[in-house]
Order: structure tokens, then sequence, then C-alpha cells
């Protein structure tokens, strides 16, 4: 396969910078396609061509496929990144830019197609020997089969959409009476979020950690992981930090599951980056989903392997086999992410609007994925997150200290945002020693409102 020269950017704000730039360091120019809302977007501004693909709305923009393959073929690209959200978990899109003759720097389409259904990729998860909530073995309409399955897994049980997510099209069922209007009421919101009411059912886990496992694969056979990141802090199910290694894992734990991962990733014929997701409860590992593409919080595996993930990913699409082996991989230090939204930091309210004035931290081992600039005025039409601030430090203690200062640095008038959430976090002893699961952060907001 020839070297990508030409790559077409189908994303927007600081993941499209991310892409830019790694493609920049390996000598590829970039064309950003954007909506007439992003016309002064920072990621417009630097890329080496920009070609706008229709009005503010996503599905008539950044959503557009036909107006991105119609960008990639007048700019002369060769190659198309996704990079997260919008298409980038589309197996349609991916076939799309295939039948054109272009690069899809990302997994094969009927990979993206099997981990995007819910139900398939648990049926083939279990089949490459990952570990698995006990549950229904795939889509359930039965209320009796359900009743049954309920009763030998236990009660609590956890009712879920089989497309989509987000936490839509879920329901917690606690005993054999709620079952059936539960299920009801599932598949009705799975129906009208994401078009499809078929729903599975599992055994709920009390409070667990969220722990996924960064995988990378060559197609070729090869396959490698790149240790977990902890997303256990979430508030409705959007991850708000991230940090890498979790505070809970051992070293064996990471290695076997890690393994695990690999081998499953390697035996698939997997291509590309991908995120294999897990509950963590008691010492065991249970799989909730994979997501194939890069992920937000993709820079904390950056920081602790010293691997930039994009160029591999590029590398990997142009038919190159995997740079590293599994021993070859270092873990070092400590990283933590945390996501900066314009949104108030209590109410959780977006806070689109004109930056006035930005001062973003530095210093050593201080990262921000940004595409703010003072007098850039955010958008209203999309996702609040606008900005990611990446520290690392040798050990947690030495990162969370770093945390503090850089984030006491960070400026952003003008907008109302996130930093103070993270500032008060960083207060809080339980925080500070790792002791949180996934329903620890919204029962802490509970009581900071109290």
């Amino acid at each position: 396969m020839p070297k990508i020269q030409k790559l077409l950017i189908a994303n927007r704000g600081e993941i499209a910078l991310r892409i830019h730039r790694a493609c920049h360091e390996m000598g590829i120019k970039t064309v950003a396609v954007h909506s007439t809302a992003d016309a002064e977007a920072m990621h417009v501004r630097l890329a080496d061509e920009a070609i706008c693909i229709g009005p503010p709305a996503a599905t008539d923009s950044y959503l557009n496929i036909p107006n991105i393959i119609s960008a990639a073929e007048i700019s002369g690209a060769d190659a198309i990144h996704p990079g997260y959200g919008f298409l980038s978990e589309n197996a349609r899109f991916a076939e799309i830019v295939e039948s054109h003759g272009l690069i899809f720097v990302g997994p094969k389409p009927e990979h993206i197609r099997t981990m995007g259904d819910k139900v398939e990729a648990k049926r083939t998860a279990g089949a490459l020997g990952l570990p698995l909530v006990p549950g229904s073995d795939g889509a359930i309409s039965d209320v009796d089969e359900a009743a049954r399955i309920a009763e030998a897994v236990g009660y609590p049980v956890i009712i879920k959409a089989a497309s989509g997510g987000g936490g839509r099209g879920m329901k917690v069922c606690t005993s054999p009476d709620q079952l059936e209007t539960l299920m009801q009421q599932a598949g009705s919101e799975a129906k009208a979020a994401f078009g499809d009411a078929t729903v599975y059912i599992e055994k709920y886990l009390g409070n667990p950690r969220h722990i996924e496992i960064q995988v990378f694969g060559d197609g070729l056979g090869n396959a490698i992981h790149l240790g977990e990141r902890d997303c256990s802090l979430q508030r409705r199910h959007q991850k708000v930090l991230e940090e890498a290694p979790s505070p809970v894992l051992s070293t064996e734990d990471r290695m076997r599951i890690g393994a695990v991962c690999a081998k499953a990733m390697a035996d698939m014929g997997y291509r590309g980056a991908g995120t294999i997701e897990f509950l963590w409860e008691n010492g065991e590992f249970y799989f909730i989903e994979m997501n194939t593409r890069l992920q937000v919080e993709h820079p904390v595996t950056e920081a602790i392997t010293g691997l930039d993930l994009v160029r591999e990913q590029i590398r990997i699409a142009e038919g190159e086999p995997l740079t590293f082996k599994q021993d070859e991989i270092v873990f070092r230090g400590h990283a933590i992410e945390c996501r900066i939204n314009a949104e108030n930091p209590r109410t959780f309210a977006p806070s689109p609007g004109l930056v006035k004035g930005y001062h973003a931290p530095g210093g050593m081992h201080v990262r921000v994925d940004s595409g703010l600039y003072a007098g850039y005025k955010i958008p209203p039409y999309y996702d609040s997150m606008i900005a990611k601030l990446i520290v690392y430090g040798t050990t947690r203690a030495g990162a969370l200290r770093r945390l503090r200062r850089a984030l006491e640095e960070f400026v952003i008038d003008g907008v109302t945002t996130t930093i103070p959430l993270h500032q008060a976090l960083l207060d809080d002893p339980q925080f500070q020693e790792g002791d949180y699961t996934i329903k620890w952060l919204e029962e802490w907001l509970a009581r900071q409102d109290a």
C-alpha cells in the first residue's frame, strides 16, 4: 500500500488538531473539513487546505458522507481519518471511503460493524475468550425467558439497548415484578433514540470501576496492548477524568487482562486502534463493549508509554506492521486527563460564547489539547468539551500535585468552564487515595449540592 501524501480529517476541534499535528510531523499534508460555524476554528486555520461541507448542524456537515467524500476528491486526499465521535464507528462510512479508493485510517468495516452491535460484540468477545458479564446470550424479547435468566444470574439485573449508548435504553431491575415493564421501557427508549428496540439482559454489578484496555492490531495477525485507563469518574455515563495506570490494578492484573485482549485482537485480525472496556469488581473483569476508534483519553496512554497513537494509526493504515512488540512496551509513571467543558461546574448547563482571554498552563509534563484561542467563539451546536489537560508524574501523588498547579494556571475567560469542578475533586481525600467507582462522582456531586 502506498504512503499517505494528503489526509482529510473528518472531524473538528481538539481531535482534528491532534491528527493534523501527527500528520505534519510525518510529512503528510492535511485537509480540514468544517461547517459554516467552524470557519474560524483552529483546525481550519492550521490545515494545508480547508473545505466547507455544510451548515452548523452535524447531520448536514460532519455526518454528511457525500460532502466529505466530495471534499476528499476535490482536494486530492488519499486518506481519511475520522477521529472520534461523528462517523468514526460508522461501518458504512468506512466501506464508502475504501470503495472510493481512499485509505480509511481505522479498523476494517466488518470489525466496526460487529463491535458496534452490543449483542454481536458480546457474542464475539465471548468466542475470543474475553470475560463476560453473566446474562442473555443475545437479544431477548420474551419476558418468561428474561425472568429465567434474571433468576439464574441473580437480581439486580440491567436491561440494555443493543444499539447506541450514553445511558439511553438502560434500566436496572431489582425484582421479578418490575421486569416486564422495564423491558418495555428500555425497548421504547432504544427505539426512539437509535431506531432499534432490541434489548439484552445482564447481571447488574453494584459498584464497579470502569477499566479499559488500549489495544492495537496491524491487520497482519499481530496485536499488542498498551495497558489500561481508569475511567470510573463519570457523570450520566460521560467520562470526566481519566488516569493511567488504574490506582487499583496490580501489575499481574494488568498483564493478565492485557494479554487476553491482545490475543483476542490477534485472533480477530484486528487493524488499528481499539479500546476494550470492562467493568471491574472484586478483582474480576467483565467485558461491556469495544470502541473501534481512537479514544478521547488516549493521551494518558501516550504519556505512560511514550508512543504516538495517531502516528501508529496512520502507519498501520499504510499497511505497515506494528512498530513495537509487546515485550518492548514499558509503562512508566502516572498520567491524568481532565476534560474541560464549556459548562457550569454545578448545573452542567452548556456555556458557549466568546473566549475573551486564554492562557494554557505549561511546564514539564503538562499537555493541553485544545483548539481555543482568545477571540474564538465556541459554537452551541457541538459537544461542550473545549480542552483536555493532561499531566504526567513519576508517581500518582506527583501527577496530582502537577495537576493542581496546572489547573491554577489555566485561564479561559468569557465562558464558564468545569475547571473549578476538577479543582474541587483534587481536594477530596477519597479521590486523592484513588478510592472511587463509577457511582462515586454523582454521589459526590449530590453531597456538594446538599
